[in-house]
């Protein structure tokens, strides 16, 4: 027998994406890369991307 689960998709869809913003935005206490300070996982990837950019955009200036 089928039953009828129209609808159950959308709710397990913004179940997840509560969880993930939760937990990109939620302060990490101790965290060795600012010792001292809280910061949000949000913050440490966006920290290591400007990063990466400004190692890339060094080396591309490099002349040959």
């Amino acid at each position: 027998m089928k039953k009828n689960q129209a609808g159950y998709t959308s709710m397990e869809y913004a179940i997840v994406c509560a969880v993930l913003g939760f937990a990109l935005f939620v302060p990490i206490q101790d965290n060795p890369a600012s010792p001292g300070k809280a910061r949000t996982t949000f913050e440490i990837v966006s920290d290591g991307f400007q990063l990466a950019y400004k190692n890339i955009s060094y080396a591309i200036s490099l002349p040959f």
